[in-house]
């Protein structure tokens, strides 16, 4: 059985750890278990009806009233709370509930909705990728484990798959061709994934290599399809030591492309980069890119887009990284 600190639950459900002490004294909300030195930890239960209690107190429920509910009626309040909500941020919550319970049902439901309200694009970039931020941080700190996790990242990359495979547009004029892969020992792919749908759903050809590719493999697809444009996403092989080396052998040996990086590797930091290559900082790099592809259909190189400092804090959600998670 998994346990939480109350950090955790201030880091997940967003309510002030003060808060939590206050509301458990006033009103007996929740009940933690505590260990030989009195310090708090909740369950799995427990954690659920804090996300809960939080949507609801979000939208104007008060704590006293919440408290005289059963948690039969919370659930089914936040439910139809969901249901009604153009909020993103009650979207995120209710993922993040979903991943805690392993509720593939309940994560169908949320991403149908939203898909059929914002379409798969916006709700990728304005609920999923923020999601991923947030998971991305409570894994590192041990607030969620591994398979929960991975339960959730498989089932979103289920998703993008299927939106991949429901691109096609064989009328497009002089379509460029995109070779997609991931440097040898990289793992990380949901990046590369909705990278490829975003430039298939603007008619582009995509050949995708996937995880893992060595560049004497690379190299030699590459010579039998000369794509206009090599895109990779580097999280985490190679690391800080190497990454500069690997981006001075892509530049050189496919020079004659232009070659599209992203990913915590590169992303904000001081690597010297050849004319061919071009850092992507966001998703909306990415997007605008394609766009003007699409516009500029003769044109053999389009304008890079511009290379934005680093924001600190509240970032719009079109400006999430391509690797703003680490799956």
């Amino acid at each position: 059985m998994s346990y939480y600190s109350i950090k955790d639950l201030e880091n997940l459900t967003g309510i002030k750890a003060h808060t939590i002490r206050m509301w458990e004294q006033r009103y007996g909300i929740i009940k933690p278990d505590r260990t030989d030195t009195n310090i708090r930890l909740y369950g799995p239960d427990e954690l659920k009806l804090m996300l809960n209690i939080a949507l609801l107190n979000n939208h104007g429920y008060k704590i006293s009233k919440i408290a005289q509910m059963s948690y039969d009626e919370v659930c089914q309040r936040v439910l139809e709370t969901i249901n009604k909500a153009n909020n993103f941020d009650d979207q995120i919550n209710a993922l993040t509930v979903a991943m805690i319970d392993l509720d593939e049902e309940q994560f169908e439901k949320i991403m149908a909705t939203n898909i059929l309200q914002y379409g798969f694009e916006k709700t990728m970039t304005n609920i999923v990728y923020p999601f991923l931020v947030k998971i991305g941080t409570l894994w590192t700190t041990n607030a969620i484990n591994p398979a929960q996790e991975h339960f959730i990242t498989n089932l979103i990359r289920q998703k993008i798959i299927v939106a991949i495979d429901g691109q096609f547009e064989p009328n497009r004029v002089n379509p460029k061709k995109f070779m997609l892969f991931l440097p040898e020992g990289e793992l990380h792919e949901i990046s590369l994934l909705f990278a490829c749908y975003i430039i298939k759903s603007r008619g582009n050809k995509v050949i995708y290599l996937g995880q893992s590719m060595p560049m004497t493999d690379l190299y030699e697809v590459f010579q039998l399809h000369k794509p206009d444009y090599l895109l990779t996403v580097i999280t985490s092989v190679p690391g800080p030591e190497d990454v500069q080396d690997y981006v001075d052998t892509l530049g050189a040996r496919f020079a004659e492309t232009e070659i599209l990086l992203t990913g915590y590797q590169v992303v904000g930091q001081d690597l010297h980069i050849s004319p061919a290559v071009t850092i992507i900082h966001q998703i909306k790099d990415l997007v605008d890119l394609v766009e003007y592809i699409r516009r500029h259909p003769d044109e053999q190189k389009p304008v890079k887009p511009q290379q934005a400092a680093p924001v600190v804090g509240g970032l719009r959600r079109e400006d999430y990284s391509l690797d703003d998670f680490i799956s």
